[in-house]
């Protein structure tokens, strides 16, 4: 596994980082033997990055991912986690709002200020039970940006500039707003989900070069654009920013997968190995459940796919922008 490095910080990361949303049962119940398997199938492929928030699964993903990474040597791997929702108890438990199959006996409460991202941070820390994070990434601070502007990004680079944290940034499904954190704030790193992909790429317009000239590094996240790129024949009814895919495109991402299948390849290994082709990315991360997806991504990884496909995409209009060398 070949592992890329943050300018601004030095933080070396591995080119394939874990998601850990599907940890925290993303949609549907994970069990603990088969989280623990996917983190420790990770780390035996050579993924040193970890990713995580409260978010996912009311903190259960940071609890699954602490439980197994306090086990491995603490100087070998990176650890993120996000700011922005702090956790508090909530009245009635009942079923999770948000997409999570886990109890709600806490509620999401959004909190960009100064003090929420202390708080924040306090409470991964005892969950994951380590005794550092290595990244803070502002979660979708969408609805905030004043706020996660002028309080949240000032008090990251204080903890930074301490030595209590090594690097933070944003992390947001959006380009535009990261964009204007790059310029605005001292950030180290932006992580972008779903809007550099090999269905879309509108990132090239704006963030992707900001990022280059202020030497952020960018983590790709959500390259399968939720589900619409992650099989080798995309099929009605496949999802796409969590909801079901316009015909358009998904039509276009069955004259990519026919292009892809000519070269030998499938459409999901052509989506993984798109984003890691340009410069300003750092790591690519992969939602995770079990051993056996972390296998098949790392088959991936390590197979690539022809630089000849790329060509070919880019002569038939199927891709825009910076891919061929």
């Amino acid at each position: 596994m070949r592992h890329r490095r943050l300018v601004r910080s030095g933080l070396s990361l591995s080119e394939i980082g874990f998601g850990g949303a599907q940890i925290g049962n993303l949609y549907r119940v994970t069990g603990d033997d088969e989280a623990d398997g996917a983190v420790l199938a990770a780390w035996e492929a050579g993924v040193r990055y970890f990713d995580t928030a409260p978010h996912y699964g009311l903190g259960l993903s940071e609890r699954r991912l602490g439980r197994v990474l306090r086990g491995l040597p603490r100087a070998d791997y990176v650890v993120s986690t996000k700011v922005g929702r702090l956790l508090v108890p909530a009245g009635d438990a009942g079923p999770d709002p948000e997409g999570f199959a886990v109890t709600a006996d806490v509620r999401r409460v959004r909190d960009y200020s100064r003090e929420g991202v202390l708080r924040s941070l306090e409470s991964s820390l005892e969950r994951l039970g380590l005794d550092s994070i290595d990244i803070a990434l502002i979660h979708d601070p969408d609805d905030h940006a004043r706020e996660a502007l002028e309080e949240a990004a000032p008090a990251l680079s204080a903890l930074r500039d301490q030595g209590v944290i090594r690097a933070y940034g944003v992390g947001m499904n959006q380009s535009a707003l990261p964009t204007r954190f790059v310029r605005e704030a001292d950030l180290d790193v932006v992580m972008l989900a779903g809007r550099y992909t090999l269905l879309e790429q509108p990132a090239l317009e704006d963030l992707l070069p900001a990022a280059q000239e202020r030497g952020v590094g960018v983590i790709v996240a959500g390259v399968f654009n939720s589900g619409l790129l992650a099989r080798p024949r995309p099929e009605a009814g496949a999802t796409y920013d969590y909801a079901e895919a316009p015909a358009g495109l998904l039509d276009r991402a069955r004259r990519i997968a026919e292009v892809c299948a000519q070269h030998g390849t499938t459409l999901p290994a052509a989506a993984q190995a798109f984003a890691l082709r340009h410069p300003a990315v750092v790591s690519e991360v992969l939602g995770l459940r079990n051993r056996h997806q972390v296998e098949e991504g790392a088959d991936r990884y390590r197979h690539g796919v022809p630089d000849a496909l790329w060509h070919e995409l880019h002569d038939l209009n199927l891709l825009a922008g910076q891919v061929v060398p």
